[in-house]
């Protein structure tokens, strides 16, 4: 029970990713603010039926008044904010192209939820962190932003700004006694992945054979990470990319 005591949001927290972190860091013990467009109450209801502490609101990070009223209603519910797991993204409609046929539109769609909602769920949440002289910031980032990969470049390219802004604002916030670190999950069969992109056992296969660890990756694969970066046992850790993805991609 290290999260004892602790307030956690987790964006993007009904599903698949965000929603595993968010029942281990309930596990350890940390009170769950689950912010998502969708199903954001039936996931808390579920949490509090298991016993812990939580709420739901609909939140679209990419807004600013949404940021804004998350982070606000968060305190009010539970009197402080320790955590914030920026894990809400634009993935799982995305299609492989070359870069040449992707959108404008799409590739704001990336850029506004991956790299502007984390900037303004960060913007929101840290004066609440700075009052308390503490708090632990965990952004999703990808193993896309340090491989390269292709076929992906509007993603690859807004993960790749979270790995910046997470470096930046660490340099910026420490001093407060906040860390800012980015965590980084492989290809991973989570529900959006699963129902939206149904990557083939061929894919799935050939992805394999570049990982040390040469399985499937799961959203339970990602989760104890995700409660080291969000606990005091990563008190000393800021900055840092942790790539979980099998040993695909080494740093």
């Amino acid at each position: 029970m290290r999260l004892a005591g602790k307030v956690a949001i987790v964006t993007g927290g009904a599903s698949g990713i965000g929603r595993a972190i968010a029942q281990r860091l309930a596990g350890e013990g940390a009170a769950l603010v689950i912010a998502d467009l969708e199903r954001s109450s039936e996931v808390a209801e579920a949490l509090a039926g298991a016993g812990a502490r939580a709420i739901g609101l609909r939140t679209d990070v990419a807004n600013e008044d949404d940021a804004a009223r998350m982070s606000e209603q968060a305190a009010q519910a539970f009197g402080r904010i320790d955590i914030l797991v920026n894990n809400a993204a634009y993935f799982s409609a995305i299609e492989q192209r070359p870069f040449g046929e992707i959108s404008v539109d799409e590739w704001r769609r990336a850029m506004d939820v991956n790299v502007l909602g984390t900037f303004l769920c960060c913007r929101a949440v840290v004066p609440h962190m700075r009052r308390q002289k503490a708090g632990r910031i965990v952004n999703l980032a990808s193993p896309t932003a340090i491989k390269g990969s292709p076929h992906f470049l509007h993603y690859v390219t807004s993960k790749g700004a979270v790995i910046a802004l997470t470096r930046a604002l660490a340099r910026e916030v420490g001093k407060d006694g906040i860390t800012v670190n980015a965590l980084a999950p492989g290809f991973t069969l989570s529900d959006g992945v699963l129902d939206r992109q149904r990557p083939s056992a061929e894919y799935r296969e050939a992805l394999n054979r570049t990982r040390s660890i040469q399985r499937d990756q799961h959203p339970a694969d990602v989760v104890g990470a995700a409660a080291f970066l969000a606990s005091d046992d990563a008190a000393f850790v800021t900055g840092q990319t942790l790539v979980v993805d099998g040993g695909s991609a080494m740093v």
